[in-house]
């Protein structure tokens, strides 16, 4: 078992247990302060992913999208604390996830309009019939290419932001350590405009985070209206 797989099964047990605890404190009217979070972003999913991607019928994939979200933005997060891994910094881990979402919406749409209203659906009504064939294998290879779009979109993104970080928290650590070795006064302002510029990349890296798991499953949402869709 690779460090990328451990820490995806520790970023799906803290996922699980997040949505466990945040279920067993529901109330009409939520106090906690947890539980207002958790609420806020199953809210956030259902309005902004759900129902204006997908459309009517959207709640029945409330539940795949939430848990989509929520473990790659536990997984983003996790990354950020020193010592750990992100399991989205990994190719194979992207590269499944991608593969779920891909069988989940291909799933939905052959079951929604049957298997050969599916692969009709990829040449739209009206075309010249010269032009259906071109339009179908151009339609099928950008359904298939979306797995590749996704697995590499997150784990480019991921992988790039936290060897970044790490190059920055390298260099903020030299330079502290020449200050503290008595290096000069030049050295310890490097050292501190290093040490600020790694807290905004901290804060950047934060916000990317956020940005990776929206942009995977408002994608994935996209994808499924598009496969359930009668149009």
């Amino acid at each position: 078992m690779t460090q990328y797989v451990l820490w995806m099964l520790i970023c799906f047990l803290i996922t699980l247990v997040v949505v466990l605890a945040a279920s067993k404190r529901l109330t009409i009217i939520p106090t906690n302060k947890f539980t207002n979070m958790v609420e806020y972003g199953c809210g956030f999913v259902k309005k902004d992913m759900g129902e204006s991607a997908i459309g009517p019928g959207y709640k029945k994939h409330l539940p795949f999208l939430a848990t989509l979200f929520f473990f790659i933005l536990i997984s983003n997060f996790v990354g950020l604390i020193p010592g750990c891994k992100t399991p989205t910094g990994s190719i194979s881990i992207t590269w499944a996830l991608a593969a779920i979402s891909f069988i989940y919406f291909i799933f939905w749409g052959i079951k929604a309009k049957g298997l050969g209203g599916y692969l009709k659906s990829f040449a739209p009504s009206g075309l010249p019939l010269v032009m259906v064939p071109i339009v179908w294998f151009l339609e099928l290879f950008s359904t298939v290419l979306r797995v590749l779009t996704l697995a590499v979109r997150l784990y480019g993104n991921m992988f790039a932001g936290h060897m970044v970080l790490g190059i920055f928290a390298l260099l903020t650590s030299v330079f502290i350590g020449s200050a503290i070795q008595g290096a000069g006064v030049g050295v310890g302002s490097i050292s501190i405009a290093w040490m600020l510029f790694l807290f905004a990349m901290y804060a950047l890296e934060v916000l990317v985070a956020f940005l990776q798991a929206y942009v995977f499953t408002i994608l994935s949402a996209v994808y499924i209206g598009l496969a359930t869709s009668d149009h």
